[in-house]
């Protein structure tokens, strides 16, 4: 859902040929293949940023191995294998720049991303992802216009998210989740 309520919607809005995604959570690499391949087949040039404080083993992310060809298996290890905290070229249009920190540490340019997929734990699991000055400065590093899409639907994160400068818009969640969060910073 972070791909058509986030990349489809922000590509299809602004007519975009290129996009720029800060990911909070890299987890397993699930976004990134799905944006990747989503990227390959609309044309679309991607500069994915990911933040990723405690990394998956090899051991488990091998076993959640999503892809369905043996060219997406290719991306899906490379995602996992690029080094960390620099710029490397995925495949052709894809850019990716894995950063080993926490959102807290992170120094994100200030009003540089289209899309940011907030991926964190939920607020009872990670409550210091989710206060005010954390959901700022990610909202901070989006460009006017931007979009922030999460799973998380509560209604002190909506609340939170409009007190500092954005559209709130509640969707239909994924299998699982009822509601996910489509925030635009005005």
């Amino acid at each position: 859902m972070f791909i058509k309520n986030g990349l489809e919607f922000v590509v299809e809005k602004d007519a975009k040929q290129s996009v720029k995604i800060l990911e909070i959570g890299f987890g397993t690499g699930l976004n990134a293949l799905l944006t990747a391949q989503y990227a390959k087949a609309k044309g679309v040039a991607i500069e994915y940023s990911t933040l990723e404080a405690f990394p998956v083993n090899e051991s488990i992310w091998q076993q959640l191995d999503y892809a369905q060809s043996e060219a997406e298996h290719e991306i899906f290890y490379r995602l996992h294998h690029e080094p960390w905290d620099q710029w490397t070229e995925v495949m052709p249009g894809f850019m990716l720049k894995k950063l080993n920190t926490t959102l807290q540490l992170a120094s994100l340019d200030h009003a540089y991303y289209d899309l940011v997929y907030f991926d964190a734990f939920a607020p009872n699991k990670q409550p210091e992802m989710w206060t005010i000055p954390m959901l700022q400065k990610t909202i901070e590093s989006l460009v006017r216009n931007g979009v922030f899409v999460t799973y998380c639907a509560k209604g002190q994160l909506k609340r939170d998210l409009a007190s500092i400068g954005t559209r709130v818009e509640t969707l239909k969640g994924p299998p699982g989740k009822r509601e996910m969060i489509r925030a635009i910073k005005f």
